[in-house]
């Protein structure tokens, strides 16, 4: 008969009912019904419950452990606990339990991976406390487990987000200051190894011939490289490309010389990632992983967020060379003006040509005697005739024209692109006669400013693609591009050169204070000049709602170091704050819990102790009831709070005091004094359990008159420990004459060496000190 059935066996005799029925069973049988009661309690307790032996077999288990593990309780009974423990956290844990055993430490809680018996894991919190004898020697171990998978996962994802953002806005920011192709790809290839948690990473580019060629790679071998060089799995024509990702190569559709190949390099699983610039396939970067990897809808938006990135980076760089050899050209041409060689043409008033040297000829394709004496309007093209007028009447006025660019036509027609510096020419009286023209062909930098634009262009359609909020100000603050990430973000569009620092509509702090926009992230990175860092706030939208989200604002600097504006990106943090939401919810129903349990067993000693029929057996009954008291007062303040490992001791003394109160006699007066110091949640259980003993023993032994006479609670802290004291106003105790008979005084004392404390008593006054560590910070 197991114990539900002897349990409902009891209390449905005939005659009898539960609870009524139990005062008048016989006093074994009332005792066994009172054990069975207990056991059903820790069958169906919401944890599981396990008793281990020193050599770590499992002695009992309740019917939640079983069901956690997957395994009847038959299986279990016997095996070590830590042949359940998955193999990277059993050194940890063994670890633990040896010094438990060795009475180092009575508890311990670790979160650890278990197997089921089905070779599935889940994620566990244990808490594992001792069990001795009345001499400290170590019995079993009680140790309760609760499934925190979800708890994990959750954790899991935000971290994994977090690194991503955080690889991706790494990237973006150093792309800012790269100075070489060298420097974006390895730059590419640090943020591809971190936000998608590769193993190893490669970048290939088209050469002139259209051939894939590796231009950037980590943990690759030559021969591999030289093997698998020119693949790609789309044309070089294609349009919109998209990702080929492969999670098991083994099971891929490849071919079988390239499954060879990638084996022999000892990757499983591989992603391709197309580079877009301008539009175009331009290449590829590729991310290999050592085992089958699987590839998510977000990995893969991440990963094509770096490849607009990496060819934002590319394009900027050659941008900027060929900017740079555009500005090489400038200075040659001047350098060529000064020395004559550029095209330096005179005319009288009638705009017919004087003059013509080499660098016209060379420029304009027409030799001197081609063209002197004839318009300079041969050199216009068709639409444009009617511009010499205005130049003319400008010259006759006196007037210099600096750098006028237009459009001219060589001899062979072909258009081109100059700069015309015209200033007039006098005769000796001062009179104007005519102009001299000199022009220059600015054909390359119309050609590098059109590519710039392009650039540009292409930044902003970058910034646009990026999954967060991004804007940038000038050195005012005053907003100067915004994506549509920020629209959505901030719920309006913010005014470009008008809205300042932020593009939210209203700021406040993480606690609900409101943030000034001046004096927001974003104002303080460019007013100090200084990128800031590990900031929290929240925006408020115009219908109402609010977003968390953390800021990383940094400035933005010239060639000489001077903050020209800056650029920040908002991450909204809402579904990490939902996640310490539904961890505080998890929390509630801990608590819940445990004191739904407490209660029932404060419930099962009362009436117990309502129906014993000896003195004896109620007081040990009505003592049992003041310690779970106790130890209820404290587990409502740890719980109480949303950081339930530590507490404040001003918290904790009141509290437990208030609980014990209670159940003393009604005159009794208890003084609670001064509490300092901080506790951390293993410390709370016993400490609650001492104070009870130290003042029902101060109440009943040494307090003769509770009018005049009362006891005095203190919780104190000097030099990283700890002290509580009661004392009253009686004769006092001798420690030594009392510790064998008193089965109070022996619990303060196995509980005092469970919190490493030393307990000191005197007679004048009459005081009882308990000294022990505080909790590190």
């Amino acid at each position: 008969m197991n114990i539900q059935q002897r349990t409902a066996k009891t209390l449905s005799q005939p005659g009898r009912s539960a609870p009524l029925g139990v005062p008048h069973l016989p006093r074994d049988e009332c005792r066994q019904a009172h054990e069975d009661r207990l056991a059903v309690t820790y069958e169906h307790v919401g944890v599981g419950i396990v008793e281990i032996d020193e050599a770590g077999r499992m002695l009992r288990v309740n019917q939640k452990l079983c069901e956690l593990m997957g395994h009847e309780a038959a299986d279990l009974l016997g095996r070590s606990i830590f042949d359940e423990t998955s193999p990277q956290d059993v050194a940890h844990d063994l670890a633990q339990f040896r010094r438990q055993i060795t009475g180092d430490i009575d508890r311990y809680t670790i979160e650890k991976r278990i197997v089921r018996k089905d070779g599935s894991s889940f994620w566990a919190e244990v808490t594992s406390a001792s069990v001795r004898d009345a001499l400290g020697n170590f019995l079993y171990a009680v140790r309760v487990q609760h499934d925190i998978s979800a708890r994990k996962e959750t954790e899991f994802a935000l971290a994994r987000r977090s690194e991503e953002q955080g690889a991706l806005f790494e990237f973006s920011e150093k792309l800012q200051y790269a100075t070489s192709l060298s420097d974006v790809y390895d730059t590419a290839l640090d943020a591809i190894l971190a936000a998608l948690a590769c193993d190893r990473a490669s970048i290939l580019l088209f050469d002139e011939r259209g051939v894939m060629r590796f231009v950037g790679w980590r943990g690759l071998s030559d021969g591999y490289r030289q093997a698998v060089e020119g693949h790609s799995p789309w044309a070089k024509d294609e349009r919109n490309p998209r990702p080929v990702c492969f999670e098991d190569i083994g099971a891929s559709g490849l071919s079988d010389s390239l499954k060879e190949t990638i084996a022999r390099e000892k990757i499983a699983a591989v992603a391709f990632i197309p580079i877009l610039i301008g539009g175009r396939l331009a290449g590829k970067f590729m991310a290999y992983y050592d085992s089958p990897h699987r590839f998510t809808d977000p990995g893969v938006d991440v990963a094509l967020t770096l490849a607009r990135q990496l060819g934002f980076g590319i394009a900027k760089l050659r941008a900027e060379e060929a900017r740079s050899a555009a500005e090489q050209s400038a200075q040659q041409l001047v350098s060529i003006v000064e020395s004559s060689d550029d095209a330096i043409i005179s005319k009288d008033l009638n705009g017919i040509i004087r003059t013509w040297n080499s660098g016209a000829e060379r420029l304009f394709g027409y030799n001197a005697g081609e063209v002197v004496g004839k318009p300079v309007t041969i050199l216009f093209p068709p639409g444009r005739e009617d511009e010499e007028p205005g130049i003319l009447a400008r010259i006759r006025r006196g007037e210099r024209i600096h750098h006028y660019e237009t459009v001219r036509r060589r001899k062979d027609g072909r258009l081109l692109d100059i700069s015309l510096t015209v200033s007039p020419v006098r005769d000796g009286t001062g009179s104007i006669i005519g102009a001299s023209k000199i022009a220059r062909d600015i054909t390359d930098r119309k050609e590098a400013e059109r590519k710039l634009q392009e650039s540009e262009l292409r930044l902003k359609e970058l910034l646009a693609a990026i999954p967060a909020a991004i804007y940038t100000t000038d050195a005012q603050g005053k907003i100067t591009y915004f994506n549509e990430a920020a629209v959505e973000f901030s719920g309006r569009t913010p005014v470009l050169g008008t809205d300042e620092w932020c593009v939210t509509w209203k700021l406040f702090m993480p606690d609900g204070t409101p943030l000034p926009h001046d004096q927001c992230p974003m104002a303080v990175a460019l007013k100090e000049g200084r990128a800031v860092r590990g900031a929290e706030a929240v925006a408020e939208r115009p219908d109402g709602t609010r977003v968390p989200f953390i800021p990383f604002p940094t400035p933005l600097r010239d060639s000489s170091g001077k903050v020209t504006g800056a650029i920040n990106m908002l991450v909204d943090i809402s579904e990490r704050r939902q996640a310490e939401t539904q961890q505080r919810l998890l929390l509630d129903e801990l608590n819940h819990r445990t004191k739904n349990n407490i209660q029932m067993l404060q419930a099962l000693l009362f009436s117990a102790a309502r129906t014993a029929h000896s003195d004896e057996a109620r007081k040990v009954l009505n003592e049992a009831s003041a310690r779970i008291a106790a130890m209820a007062a404290a587990q409502r303040v740890l719980y109480g709070r949303s950081d339930a490992s530590r507490f404040d001791a001003e918290e904790f003394l009141p509290a437990v005091c208030q609980t014990i109160r209670q159940l003393l006699p009604p005159d009794a007066r208890i003084e609670c004094g001064e509490a300092r110091g901080v506790l951390s949640n293993d410390v709370a259980m016993p400490l609650a359990l001492i104070l009870n003993e130290l003042l029902t023993n101060a109440v009943k032994h040494g307090i003769k008159d509770h009018a005049r006479q009362g006891v005095r609670v203190s919780l104190t802290e000097h030099d990283g420990r700890l002290a509580l004291c009661v004392e009253d106003d009686g004769e006092g105790f001798d420690l030594e004459a009392v510790r064998k008979t008193s089965s109070g005084l022996q619990l303060v004392l196995g509980l005092a060496r469970q919190l490493h404390g030393t307990l000191h008593v005197t007679k004048s006054p009459s005081r009882a000190c308990l000294d022990f560590p505080a909790a590190k910070s």
